[in-house]
């Protein structure tokens, strides 16, 4: 059963864990349109973990039906299987029932691990932060070094350091604070966390590092390019730009919590770049383009393996 569709699903499966994330972090386009990028990443991750998880299920199922809910069914309601079972099959079953464990169970590992420690950072916070009087839903923290950071979650924290306060200009700490509330309003920690657990789970993938780098860098420049849209003043991306120097060279990422967004947060010097020198938007046809291929990434494994035999 499904010899084709199994052998399809690995090449796939391989094809989305090194060369498909090698060339996307390397290309130049995704810093054009960082949200339909970070749309393509999501469906790489997402593509690549069925295809895996798959390509051993419909191997492992073959002698059960000739299609995999075929299989699927008959193993759930107890049907003898019409084919021989050999050894194979039941290694590709152990296989696809470890991974699909190891990736879910380090993804809500994750999870817990991201959402204790934030609260933890939260209620620490609350403790020594002080509402400002001129920025609403913004917190003051006693800090020399000049520090912007969001702690996402049910009660999001923003916070700006008074040696952020003290060295940034007005229009300076609206950009800032613009940047950190677009984190929060479009849940970008959440775009973030299924690549911090693929490289959790595989830290021997190079490709898993280079894809968390990438998604954070391009989390980043949207954050940015959010940012911009709201703020006004005659150079908002000089005065962004400014900003991000500011807190970079202050204090790097010293001060921020653990599972913070920070306006220093990654490839600063990539960014302070594409602020000052603004790269051409993606054209509306490429966008659409690059769209309709991620979709169809996602649909390709799906009907793979829910379709009849190849």
């Amino acid at each position: 059963m499904l010899p084709a569709t199994a052998a399809a699903l690995a090449v796939l499966a391989a094809l989305l864990a090194w060369p498909a994330p090698a060339l996307l972090a390397r290309a130049r386009w995704p810093r054009r349109d960082p949200l339909v990028a970070l749309v393509c990443w999501q469906a790489i991750g997402l593509a690549g973990g069925l295809s895996m998880i798959g390509a051993l299920l419909v191997h492992g199922l073959a002698p059960w039906g000739h299609s995999l809910p075929e299989a699927a069914w008959s193993v759930a309601t107890g049907s003898p299987a019409t084919e021989p079972i050999r050894g194979d099959h039941w290694v590709a079953l152990t296989l696809a029932g470890v991974l699909a464990v190891e990736l879910l169970g380090v993804l809500a590992l994750s999870w817990v691990r991201t959402a204790r420690a934030r609260r933890r950072h939260r209620e620490l916070l609350e403790l020594v932060v002080q509402p400002s009087a001129e920025l609403p839903d913004t917190r003051l923290l006693e800090h020399p070094a000049p520090v912007a950071f969001c702690i996402p979650g049910a009660r999001p924290l923003l916070v700006l350091s008074s040696g952020m306060v003290a060295e940034l200009d007005e229009d300076q700490l609206a950009a800032v604070v613009a940047h950190e509330r677009a984190h929060l309003a479009e849940r970008h920690h959440l775009l973030l966390l299924p690549f911090v657990a693929w490289e959790a789970a595989l830290p021997v993938l190079p490709a898993a590092g280079r894809a968390h780098a990438a998604v954070r860098e391009l989390v980043e420049m949207r954050a940015d390019d959010v940012a911009l849209a709201s703020l006004s003043g005659s150079a908002p991306r000089r005065t962004l730009a400014q900003a991000i120097v500011a807190a970079a060279g202050g204090a790097g990422g010293a001060g921020v919590p653990n599972g913070a967004l920070a306006v220093s947060g990654g490839a600063t010097a990539a960014r302070v770049v594409r602020l000052l020198e603004p790269p051409s938007p993606l054209p509306a046809a490429a966008r659409w383009t690059v769209l309709a291929a991620a979709g169809l990434l996602l649909l390709l494994p799906t009907a793979l393996l829910l379709l009849p035999a190849l």
